[in-house]
C-alpha cells in the first residue's frame, strides 16, 4: 500500500521560496496503541477521539537550499529549539521516497501549542500531524494533484508518531487492521466517525493536568518494552476483543459498555508498564485518588462520567454534554485540587476538521 504513496521529482513544478501552513489536533486513544513492529506497524489497532482545544500550529518556510546537507531549524512559539531539529530531520530522511522535494530545500518550521508546552500533553500527535498537512500542502502548491491527500498526510504523520496518524480526521478514528472494520489497515488511519451514535460525537474531555513536565520513561522505550513483555500476545488479543466490543457499542449508544471497556483499556495500558523489565509507574497518587472520585461520584449519582489515561500522570474525564452542568459542578469541587497547579484543560471531541 505505501507505493501509492511513492513519487518522483517530476511529478513537480517546485518553487524557490515559499510557505505553508496548517494546524494538527491531539486526541485520546480510546483502544490503546502499545508496542509496534518496524516502520511504525501498530501491533494492535487503536480508536481514538480526536479533540479540539489542544491543537498545534505550524507554518513550514522552504527555501532552495545552498549546500548538500538539508538545513533545518525549529522554533517553538518564536525561539529557536536546536534540540527538537533531530527528531524533524529523522523524520524527513522517512519519507525521502513519498516527498522527495525534501532534498531540494532548507526549512523553518515555525510551531505552537495552544496548550503549555510542559503541560504534560503529549505534543507529537498533533505536531506530527500539523507537519504532515504542511506536507501535502507544499504538494499541492507545486501542482500535484492528490485524491488521497488525508490518507498520505496520515501515512507520513504515522512515520513521525504513530498516534499521529489518527489525528487527521474528526471524531472517531481507527488506526490497524482489524476485521471489524472494513478499509482498516496498518499505514494510515481511517474515519469510523459515520459509525458512532450522535450521543458521542460531542463527548466532553476535561484533562486533569497531575503531572506537568518530561515523563520519566519515554513512550519510545515503553513501546520497545512491549517487544518482550510476557503478557504481549494477551494484551493484543485483548485490544481487539476490546474494539470489537467498544464498535458496537458506539454505534448503539450503550454508555455503560463504553465506560466499561474504556477504563479497562486505560488500566491494561498501565498493567503493561508495571509488569514490562523494568518496570516502571508513570501514574501519581493523585492520578489514583483523581480515579477514585469518579469511581465514587458516579456510584452516588448514576452520571455517565469516566476516565481514560494518556501514557503519562495525566487523567481524562469523558462525559455526555448533556450531562455537562453536574459533572463540571464535580470536577471542580472534588478533582481540580488534585492538578499541578489546580491547572485543568477543557476540551471536547472534534467534528470540524
Amino acid at each position: 500500500m505505501r507505493n501509492n504513496f511513492i513519487t518522483s521529482i517530476s511529478d513537480y513544478n517546485l518553487q524557490p521560496t515559499g510557505n505553508v501552513k496548517a494546524k494538527g489536533f491531539s486526541n485520546i486513544a480510546l483502544i490503546k496503541y502499545w508496542g509496534k513492529y518496524s516502520k511504525q506497524i501498530p501491533a494492535n489497532p487503536s480508536v481514538s477521539f480526536t479533540l479540539s482545544e489542544a491543537f498545534t500550529q505550524t507554518e513550514l518556510k522552504f527555501k532552495e537550499k545552498r549546500g548538500n546537507k538539508t538545513n533545518i531549524q525549529v522554533f517553538l512559539d518564536g525561539t529557536n529549539q536546536p534540540d527538537f531539529a533531530p527528531k524533524i530531520e529523522k523524520f524527513f530522511q522517512s519519507i525521502i521516497d513519498y516527498i522527495p522535494f525534501i532534498h531540494y530545500y532548507d526549512f523553518e518550521v515555525h510551531t505552537h501549542n495552544s496548550f503549555p508546552h510542559s503541560s504534560g500533553i503529549a505534543s507529537s500527535a498533533s505536531g506530527m500531524s500539523a507537519l504532515a498537512s504542511c506536507l501535502i500542502q507544499m504538494e499541492e502548491e507545486f501542482g500535484y494533484k492528490n485524491e488521497k491527500a488525508i490518507e498520505k498526510a496520515s501515512f507520513l504523520a504515522r512515520l513521525g508518531s504513530g498516534s499521529a496518524s489518527r489525528s487527521l480526521y474528526p471524531g472517531a478514528v481507527v488506526w490497524g487492521e482489524t476485521a471489524e472494520i472494513e478499509g482498516s489497515n496498518n499505514e494510515f488511519s481511517i474515519s469510523i466517525n459515520h459509525r458512532i451514535n450522535p450521543i458521542f460525537q460531542d463527548f466532553q474531555d476535561c484533562i486533569l493536568l497531575i503531572h506537568k513536565g518530561k515523563k520519566r520513561v519515554s513512550s519510545t522505550l515503553g513501546h520497545q518494552l512491549m517487544n518482550e513483555h510476557l503478557f504481549a500476545e494477551q494484551r493484543f488479543k485483548q485490544a481487539h476483543q476490546n474494539l470489537k466490543i467498544l464498535l458496537k457499542a458506539l454505534e448503539q449508544a450503550d454508555i455503560d459498555t463504553f465506560i466499561r471497556i474504556v477504563e479497562k483499556e486505560a488500566l491494561s495500558l498501565h498493567a503493561m508498564m508495571m509488569t514490562s523489565d523494568p518496570y516502571f509507574i508513570l501514574m501519581e497518587p493523585q492520578t489514583v485518588k483523581a480515579i477514585q472520585e469518579i469511581w465514587r461520584f458516579r456510584e452516588e449519582t448514576g452520571e455517565k462520567i469516566c476516565f481514560t489515561l494518556d501514557a503519562g500522570a495525566n487523567v481524562h474525564v469523558l462525559y455526555p454534554k448533556q450531562s455537562e452542568k453536574n459533572i463540571l459542578t464535580f470536577i471542580n469541587e472534588r478533582l481540580k485540587s488534585l492538578c499541578e497547579n489546580q491547572e485543568m484543560l477543557m476540551d471536547y471531541v472534534n467534528q470540524k476538521i
